[in-house]
């Protein structure tokens, strides 16, 4: 994998940013926020590949960590991802991999994308409730894993399997439109 980047790669990369941002901001309020960032990662890992969207992702962790309100809840600083929701924000990493990596080695074929999203998503939400549950412990005192599942992963399951499939459905329809290689 080249570490070099074109002007074209660069401006890609913000435009992923700029998405992952704007899906941020799209939440609806809960113990761990429902945003459309799953829909954003998926999609991004699905068209552009591993490399770009590690750089999009990375250019947005480093957004909010230095001030910009980037993240859910037009909220900022490296305690977000200190705090209770970080390992989700840590897991979209793992699920960057994932779904990057089918990308990259399986053609964008769909149903390697659909199983890659799937295992992503479950890396992600694993990452992220047990980073939940030892900050949350940390902080509040103990909880359960079966309460943290019940909090942080059995709500999302639904929203995230439509989200996933969107991507996956509009990878599909723009990956000939914009040509990205």
């Amino acid at each position: 994998m080249s570490l070099s980047l074109s002007a074209r790669d660069l401006a890609v990369c913000s435009l992923g940013a700029a998405l992952l941002t704007l899906c941020s901001w799209l939440t609806v309020p809960a113990a761990v926020p429902f945003t459309m960032q799953s829909f954003a990662v998926c999609l991004l890992a699905a068209l552009l590949g591993r490399r770009l969207t590690l750089c999009a992702f990375a250019l947005y962790l480093l957004l909010g960590v230095i001030g910009l309100p980037v993240f859910s809840g037009f909220h900022n600083g490296a305690a977000v991802l200190l705090g209770p929701t970080g390992g989700y924000l840590l897991g979209f990493f793992l699920t960057v991999l994932c779904v990057g990596f089918a990308a990259d080695r399986s053609n964008r074929r769909p149903a390697a994308l659909a199983w890659s999203m799937f295992f992503g998503m479950l890396l992600c939400y694993a990452c992220g409730t047990l980073w939940f549950v030892v900050v949350y412990t940390h902080s509040s005192g103990e909880i359960g894993v079966g309460t943290a599942l019940s909090l942080c992963v059995l709500p999302f399951l639904l929203p995230d399997g439509i989200k996933c499939a969107l991507a996956l459905l509009l990878a599909k329809r723009l990956r000939p439109i914009l040509d990205w290689g």
